[in-house]
């Protein structure tokens, strides 16, 4: 379990600014909002399920102290649904973690530059792959 600080917003949560992440499983993880013990996302290890690169928008480089030598995890909320292979994963707003400095974000890709990206992509589309 590590604690990280917010820089800039988490969609929808502009008051979560300290967050723990624990790991489940080397697929899920919850993110914790420290000063708020009902907020809680569960994340997902997005390379676990398909091939997913991106070129990290400057502000979010900028503002997570990130460069090329940078120790840098990226997960994706998923929404749980029942059953879990209905779950929904958001490809579109990646959460960045910068893990040297423990300062993370999420960033907001253009779907125009991403078109095999989806903000709400199951689960089991993955698994029938």
């Amino acid at each position: 379990m590590k604690k990280y600080d917010v820089r800039g917003n988490i969609l929808g949560f502009e008051d979560t600014i300290n967050v723990e992440i624990h790991e489940i499983d080397e697929l899920f993880a919850t993110m914790q909002d420290i000063d708020n013990k009902d907020i809680s996302f569960t994340i997902i290890n997005p390379y676990m399920l398909r091939e997913y690169s991106f070129d990290l928008p400057t502000d979010i480089k900028v503002i997570l102290g990130i460069n090329e030598k940078s120790n840098v995890s990226v997960y994706n909320i998923v929404v749980i649904q029942k059953p879990l292979e209905n779950s929904t994963i958001n490809f579109l707003a990646p959460i960045i973690v910068n893990n040297d400095n423990n300062k993370i974000g999420q960033a907001l890709l253009n779907p125009k530059r991403h078109p095999d990206f989806g903000m709400s992509e199951t689960i089991k589309s993955f698994k029938e792959k």
